[in-house]
């Protein structure tokens, strides 16, 4: 929703944007400032774990950070919302000393970037496009379009690209034209593009895509707007051949060989656990993110797999939010064939709206982006940024994942808990909500429910809990209140608050 206002100032797009602007978004007003500020309340506390290191850019460089890669020589590669790819060295260092190295211009608004076999692929408005150094003298001289097979033409439109997949693919996300329409080619779908440059189409139903990435097992997602058929962010499934809930893609189905369109369109003003009953080809997400809550314009995000570098949170997602300036994590588990998953508070206070976030090789996470001007307030009052958040070497005390289990949940903390304080019921508020399945733009939270947490079992190492619940309501989204927990050494829990949407119930889980 909010990257429409990055493109005000770009020359090729203003009456286009002007436009959309004006019919689509006066009645959808920023958010009020104290609205913005009213978050977890929790950065003070957070800096004991994870600390933000600032990255100095000079002022000559109009940075705006849209997109990160690691390159093979340890140096960070950085694609702008302007078309420059930078080069910097110096960046993962205590303090950072960078120098920054302009490798390539005059592309267009990069939020893909991927390295392999010499050349950097970026993904950007109109194509992926692969750069490469031919002549060894630090910049860019070779620009190939792998595929600009897909339409173009107004402020909406933007492209997220994925690192490569194990077959050399990367992976496209497309959003719609002005949140409501497809207007242009695959304009709502997800593609994958090949190493030789063939264009595959993969699914179809987005709305304003952001980050694509693949979790631990290797499924491919990305990071939903809020708006339109979405009444929060979310991460969805790309499922080759899926739906994914916005129907007005449905008109490039005879584009694609061998995939026809679902028979049915959602109904509006429905739920989801209806829809996705009726259309057989709906792919609910797999993690709901409550809006405002748990972000509110989710961009990218990256999977840790820094080995234990990055603390105890190995295997999951992190997330930038764009509009309230913070980082969150996230978990996903496949049950019934569908993935669900858990979304946690992890880090705010950042400097500017994020874009992006990348791992480094010492277990950094870079987290950087812009602010687009007072159309859409950020939290974040820089106008760009890159920073650092480097983990202290100290264990917080946290929900380190949620698991559904047949008869309820499995939570796992990242210390000891105190055995008396976990084995009572009532340390765990619970709470259910779902969201209107709608043409309309998001939505309120509704049909609560108050599951029971009728039992809770402690681990002999005091590591997890087993919590039997009734109650349980397939497609709400699970708010669990836990500040009563307390540590065997009676710290309270540095974030209280998770949330895990529950799509299956699993009937049995052998083992677990």
């Amino acid at each position: 929703m909010i990257m429409c206002f990055d493109s005000f100032n770009n020359s090729q797009r203003p009456l286009l944007f002007a436009i959309t602007f004006a019919f689509l978004f006066i009645p959808q007003l920023a958010p009020a400032e104290e609205e913005l500020g009213a978050m977890w309340g929790t950065a003070e506390a957070e800096s004991n774990y994870y600390r933000l290191v600032d990255i100095p850019i000079p002022p000559e460089i109009p940075m705006r950070p849209g997109s990160f890669e690691i390159l093979p020589d340890g140096r960070l590669a950085v694609g702008t919302r302007r078309g420059d790819v930078y080069f910097v060295s110096g960046a993962f260092e205590t303090p950072p000393t960078p120098e920054y190295h302009l490798f390539a211009s005059g592309q267009d608004e990069i939020f893909g970037l991927a390295w392999k076999d010499d050349s950097l692929t970026i993904t950007q408005f109109g194509e992926v496009t692969r750069l490469t150094d031919t002549n060894g003298d630090g910049t860019a001289d070779r620009f190939d379009t792998l595929t600009n097979n897909w339409g173009y033409a107004e402020g909406h439109e933007f492209a997220f690209g994925s690192k490569h997949d194990p077959d050399g693919n990367i992976w496209v996300a497309l959003g719609l034209s002005g949140s409501y329409e497809s207007h242009n080619l695959f304009r709502g779908w997800a593609v994958k593009v090949t190493p030789d440059g063939q264009m595959i189409p993969v699914c179809s139903g987005l709305r304003s895509p952001a980050g694509v990435a693949a979790n631990a097992e290797g499924a491919m997602f990305c990071i939903e707007s809020q708006g339109p058929w979405n009444g929060s962010c979310s991460l969805k499934h790309l499922k080759p051949g899926g739906f994914l809930g916005h129907p007005a893609s449905y008109n490039w189905y005879p584009f694609v060989d061998g995939l026809d369109a679902p028979a049915l369109e959602p109904n509006s003003n429905s739920r989801l656990q209806v829809e996705k009953k009726r259309v057989k080809e709906l792919v609910p997400p797999a993690v709901l993110f409550p809006y405002i809550k748990m972000g509110r314009s989710i961009s990218g995000f990256r999977l840790n797999q820094t080995k234990g570098k990055f603390g105890p949170f190995e295997n999951q997602f992190f997330f930038g939010d764009y509009t309230l300036s913070l980082i969150m994590r996230a978990t996903t588990e496949q049950i019934n064939g569908v993935w669900q998953g858990a979304c946690y508070p992890f880090r705010e206070g950042l400097a500017t709206g994020i874009m992006n976030v990348e791992f480094t090789p010492k277990g950094q996470l870079i987290a950087g982006g812009f602010t687009t001007n007072s159309q859409w307030p950020v939290r974040g009052e820089s106008p760009f940024a890159i920073q650092r958040l480097d983990w202290t070497g100290k264990t917080p005390f946290e929900l380190q994942e949620i698991n559904i289990r047949p008869d309820g949940f499995l939570l796992t903390f990242t210390l000891p808990v105190d055995s008396v304080v976990a084995a009572n019921p009532e340390t765990y508020a619970l709470t259910t909500y779902t969201h209107v399945f709608s043409a309309g733009y998001g939505s309120p939270e509704v049909d609560h429910t108050t599951p029971t947490v009728t039992r809770a079992v402690v681990s002999e190492n005091g590591m997890s809990v087993r919590l039997s619940v009734d109650g349980i309501q397939e497609s709400h989204i699970h708010d669990f209140d836990l500040a009563k927990m307390q540590s065997k050494t009676q710290q309270p829990l540095l974030h209280a608050k998770a949330y895990y949407t529950v799509n299956e119930l699993p009937s049995a889980l052998s083992g677990k």
